[in-house]
């Protein structure tokens, strides 16, 4: 199969078995999104849903979460990876975002890289989600089931992969795609031990057919 029509065939699929792909991540507005965003790397998104409501009821915009210390953030923070780190990126974050943003939390993705915390990533998971721009974000899920799948080949980085994708995506569906594949990452196509008995998609799918190669194989 071409990369061309495994791309057609698995966005098929996913218009039709997956209409409705959203983040998990639970937020109001762009600034609570942009801390959401921030506090998942490298943790669940149900932690994170875990963590924020205390930390908006106490901090509910950029302004108040400025005049925190690092020590008051780590303590709402504190049950997710990385609390030091990422208290200091959220208050170096927010203090951008006043001094330099007036608050608002930009749309350009090199602009969104200013921000302390805030990587390519990060970015363009705010630039897609908030702005709804033709960003790819590229996360651990995304990037394992772009390759099984055979829609990367070969990636060895993020951005790879991010360039690979958009190449054949079609630019209004980029956004939505990120969410298709972070889904079927979580909850199908799992790391360890994916469920590709149960995957709609393993016609389609490299990983699988090399992993019937070698059953058949073995049987023989």
């Amino acid at each position: 199969m071409r990369k061309k029509e495994r791309f057609e065939k698995i966005i098929s699929w996913f218009r039709e078995n997956m209409p409705i792909a959203e983040t998990e991540l639970e937020y109001t507005n762009p600034y609570e999104l942009l801390v959401a965003v921030i506090l998942s790397a490298q943790c669940t998104d149900k932690r994170v849903n875990q963590i924020t409501p205390p930390l908006f009821e106490k901090y509910p915009t950029a302004f108040d979460l400025s005049h925190a210390t690092q020590e008051n953030i780590f303590d709402y923070i504190r049950s997710c990876s990385y609390p030091n780190n990422k208290a200091k990126h959220l208050l170096g974050m927010a203090k951008m975002l006043v001094e330099d943003f007036k608050e608002i939390v930009p749309d350009d993705i090199k602009e969104l890289q200013k921000l302390p915390g805030v990587g390519r990533k990060t970015a363009n998971v705010i630039a897609s989600v908030v702005y709804d721009k033709p960003a790819m974000a590229v996360d651990t899920h995304v990037f394992r089931v772009s390759e099984r799948l055979g829609l990367t080949t070969n990636s060895k980085t993020p951005l790879e992969t991010e360039k690979q994708l958009v190449k054949y995506i079609p630019e209004e569906l980029i956004a939505t795609a990120h969410h298709w594949l972070i889904l079927h990452g979580r909850y199908v196509c799992l790391a360890r031990k994916p469920k590709c008995k149960a995957c709609g998609l393993k016609k389609y799918c490299k990983y699988y057919q090399k992993e019937e190669k070698k059953n058949i194989k073995a049987s023989n």
